[in-house]
Order: structure tokens, then C-alpha cells, then sequence
């Protein structure tokens, strides 16, 4: 068995987020059509907002207004990300925890929860079972566990890398798991993950002490909204933030997540490099009675707040949504979405399309398969990618910043996305898929500009249909 984490902070670690202040913002705002429209041409402008416009931006109540940050949000996501869609799918180690989340269908005091850590052979079966569909990108799932330590989470992610079938293989290793030490988070790094993701829940002081005992690790807000600092300071150039929508008033909660957001940008250089902002869902032994759960209409809202508060940070939508939902929300800004996602404990291999919720934290609203997800972006005009070379070439923290701001990364993502898309189609699609995808990867092809890069890629993909080379990139 491990050990829990030193509870050390980072250097000169302070609690940011004043209830009372983002209280405040949301109940002086008094938005005018000028002042917004003078908020939204500063997103398109592709510049980060304070906390004060994002609290006005989430104060509109006129109709027309809403939908103009719609429009915004939409047109920010296209001319920062295009149309590419990052795909990728959450694989649950173990549900151990010594937490007792009132919300968590792994909470400690769950007697309906199956408790279960997958072995490494388990664990390369789940991970063979994944590549068979055509995935390149996890993000490994932990509970708050001994068990789960900085060592066992390495181990995992190293097995992972070096699991192989055919010609599938995983090629980006994200990580959601309990805070670490600095120690912890270099171990973890020199395992070669990529993000590090942590969610704070619910910013809300009063509610995060409701809804986490003071006798667990996660009852100690502090330390947990410490987390991702130490993360950076530890090396760890890539985090991840979110909420729990749901568990307070989701105006509160955006404002929490930009206030993190600007937080690292200004202490470290660079902000977080995702966002995600999950809904609750029904979970079983949980009760569902929630005041603050969140309608479709605010959802949408609050994810085109957060593309326009924060031009240039991933957004992560999960399959906690229905599908209708998460092709209606996509265009608002999202940047990668899970798909083909089971969420039990070995759920890859042993279960069918029925969810079983003594296995599961939370009710999943997307049971798709990754082949039908990707058929439907492609029909919509979306580049499924499953790209991570910029993580390997170093192209990560600041430096990702460096490239992306400019819009030099466009040189690199398009192409790059075809690559692997058309990896997916030749060695995974099913037949309608492929022909779907044929079509989307030439019109793509025939937007590019006629130069080096344009001539690299087709020369990538002619080799992809004709030879056993993969991983192609820029």
C-alpha cells in the first residue's frame, strides 16, 4: 500500500476565490447593450476576460443579447480551433476512496458501490480493447486512495504507453486523480502523462464544506484549490480545471473557474490548458434532489461564457450530456469530447450497452459508439482528430501559448488532424464512416493553401493508405 500525499502547499499559496466579491459581481451587474458588445469585441480580439465582464456576460437577461454571445462563441471557436474536434476516452483504474463526496456514487459510504482495482493485465485488456476502436487518447480515472499513489498512477500510464495491438496504440495519457505532493507530481511527469486534471467541484466555500467532511483529504479546500499550483511547480507544464455543475449557482461557479484560470496565468505564465464543466447526473445510492441543477438552456449559456472569458483554453465536454445536447453545445467553443465512453470499472470489455450503476460514479447520457460519434461530426462539418503531437514535440505550457496565440498552430493542427482522422478511417471505420470521412478529409485537403505543408501532408496521407505507416505529424 502507498501513502497519502504530504499536505504541503505551493510556495506563497493563497485562497483566491472570495466568496462575497463573485457574490457581489453577480448581484451589481447591471449589463447594457454597449458595455456587453464592448465585452464580446475584446474575446474576439482573442484577449482574456476579468472576472468583472464575465459577471456581466452572465448577468444578460435579454434574449437577443444572449444570442449575440452564442454568435460570438461560435465565431471565437472557429478562428481559434477551426473545426477540428479532439476526441479521447476516460478509462476508471480503481474506485477505492477515502472521500465520502455527497454527490458520488464511489463515495466511502456507499454500500451499493462495487469496489474494484483493475491488475495490469485487466488494465492492458481494457486499454487492447480501446485501440481496437481507433483511440489514441485516455484520460486514466482514480479515486482518493493509498493504493492510488504518485507510484501506482506512473506504473499505470508507463503499462498503458507500451499496451500494442495491431496497429493501435495509446499516444496521450491524461490523468484525473486526487492532488499530489511535488514529489508526486514529478514522478507522475516523468511517466510522460499529459494533463494533469483536478476539479475543485464547487468554488463555493459554504457548499464545498457541505458536501465534503472535514475528516477527509478533500475536505481541506485549500488544498485542494492548491493543487494544480503545485502541479506547476513541480513541472507539470499542462492541468486541467473544472466544476461540477450543479452543486451551486452555475453563474458562481464560471466565475470561480476564470478566477483559477487567471490565477495560474498570472502566477505561473500560463493558464490551465483545459476547462471542463460536467453537469450532475443521477449515481447509484446518491439522492438526486439538487437545487442548482443546471437547465440545457443555461448549460449552453455557461459553456459560451467560458469560450469567450477564455479564447484559448480547452473545452471539454463529456458523454454525461445526450447526444442532442452535445451536438447543439459543440459549437459554442468545445474543443474535445470523450466518446465510445464506459465508465464501470472494466466496463470496456464486460459490459454491453446496459450501464450498471453499482459500477459507475455518475449515469453516462452518450452511449455511442466512437464510430457513430465521428460519422455524426463529420457530417456536420467537424475534423474528428485524435492528434498529440504537439505534447511530444514539446509544444506544451508556455511555449503552446507561444504558438497558439499568433495562430501559428494552425500550421500544424489541420494537417494533423487529417492524419490521424484518416488513420481512423483506413484501420477502424466502419464502411459508411470511411465514405463519409473520404469525402470530409478531400474538402478539407482542397482548402489548404498550395505550399510545403500542404505538399508534406499529402504525402502523409497517400501513405497511409498505401503502407503501414502511421503516426505521421507535424
Amino acid at each position: 500500500m502507498g501513502a497519502l500525499p504530504s499536505p504541503a502547499l505551493s510556495e506563497g499559496a493563497v485562497d483566491f476565490i472570495d466568496d462575497e466579491r463573485l457574490q457581489g459581481l453577480l448581484m451589481s451587474a447591471r449589463p447594457d447593450p454597449i458595455g456587453i458588445r464592448e465585452i464580446i469585441a475584446k474575446s474576439l480580439a482573442k484577449q482574456a476576460l476579468t472576472v468583472e465582464e464575465t459577471a456581466d456576460l452572465l448577468a444578460i437577461e435579454d434574449r437577443d443579447l444572449i444570442e449575440e454571445t452564442f454568435a460570438a462563441a461560435r465565431r471565437l471557436k472557429r478562428e481559434v480551433y477551426g473545426n477540428r474536434i479532439v476526441l479521447f476516452a476516460p478509462l476508471y483504474i480503481g474506485n477505492r476512496c477515502l472521500n465520502d463526496c455527497a454527490y458520488c456514487g464511489f463515495r466511502r459510504s456507499n454500500p451499493d458501490a462495487v469496489r474494484r482495482t483493475l491488475s495490469d493485465e485487466e488494465i492492458q485488456r481494457q486499454v487492447e480493447a480501446l485501440e481496437n476502436k481507433g483511440h489514441k487518447r485516455l484520460i486514466l480515472v482514480f479515486g482518493e486512495h493509498p493504493d492510488y499513489d504518485a507510484s501506482f498512477i506512473a506504473h499505470c500510464a508507463r503499462l498503458v504507453y507500451r499496451t500494442k495491438v495491431g496497429r493501435g496504440e495509446i499516444r496521450r495519457v491524461n490523468i484525473n486523480a486526487a492532488p499530489l505532493d511535488h514529489e508526486g507530481y514529478r514522478v507522475v511527469k516523468e511517466a510522460g502523462i499529459g494533463t494533469y486534471q483536478i476539479f475543485q467541484e464547487t468554488y463555493h466555500h459554504p457548499t464545498y464544506r457541505r458536501l465534503h467532511p472535514p475528516t477527509t483529504r478533500k475536505g481541506d479546500y485549500l488544498y485542494r484549490l492548491d493543487a494544480l499550483s503545485r502541479a506547476l511547480e513541480a513541472g507539470c507544464d499542462d492541468v486541467g480545471i473544472g466544476a461540477l455543475f450543479g452543486l451551486y449557482d452555475w453563474r458562481f461557479e464560471v466565475l470561480g473557474l476564470v478566477s483559477h484560470a487567471l490565477h495560474l496565468q498570472e502566477r505561473f505564465g500560463v493558464g490551465p490548458h483545459t476547462i471542463s464543466f460536467p453537469r450532475l447526473q443521477p449515481a447509484c445510492g446518491v439522492r438526486f434532489d439538487w437545487p442548482h441543477l443546471v437547465n440545457d438552456f443555461d448549460f449552453m449559456r455557461l459553456v459560451a461564457v467560458l469560450r469567450l472569458a477564455v479564447p484559448y483554453t480547452g473545452l471539454i465536454l463529456t458523454a454525461r450530456e445526450r447526444p442532442a445536447l452535445r451536438r447543439e453545445v459543440m459549437a459554442f467553443g468545445v474543443s474535445q469530447i470523450d466518446a465510445g465512453s464506459r465508465i464501470e470499472i472494466g466496463g470496456y470489455t464486460e459490459v454491453g450497452d446496459t450501464q450498471i450503476m453499482e459500477r459507475e460514479q455518475f449515469a453516462l447520457g452518450d452511449l455511442r459508439s466512437l464510430d457513430e460519434v465521428i460519422r455524426e461530426l463529420m457530417e456536420d462539418g467537424y475534423i474528428p482528430s485524435f492528434c498529440t503531437s504537439c505534447y511530444r514535440l514539446g509544444r506544451t505550457g508556455q511555449r503552446f501559448m507561444e504558438f497558439s496565440i499568433p495562430g501559428f498552430i494552425k500550421n500544424f493542427c489541420t494537417p494533423n488532424a487529417l492524419t490521424t482522422l484518416l488513420e481512423y478511417l483506413v484501420d477502424y471505420a466502419s464502411p459508411q464512416t470511411r465514405a463519409v470521412g473520404e469525402r470530409l478529409v478531400a474538402a478539407e485537403v482542397k482548402r489548404l493553401e498550395e505550399g510545403p505543408v500542404k505538399a508534406a501532408l499529402l504525402r502523409n496521407l497517400q501513405a497511409i493508405r498505401e503502407t503501414d505507416q502511421r503516426d505521421l505529424y507535424f
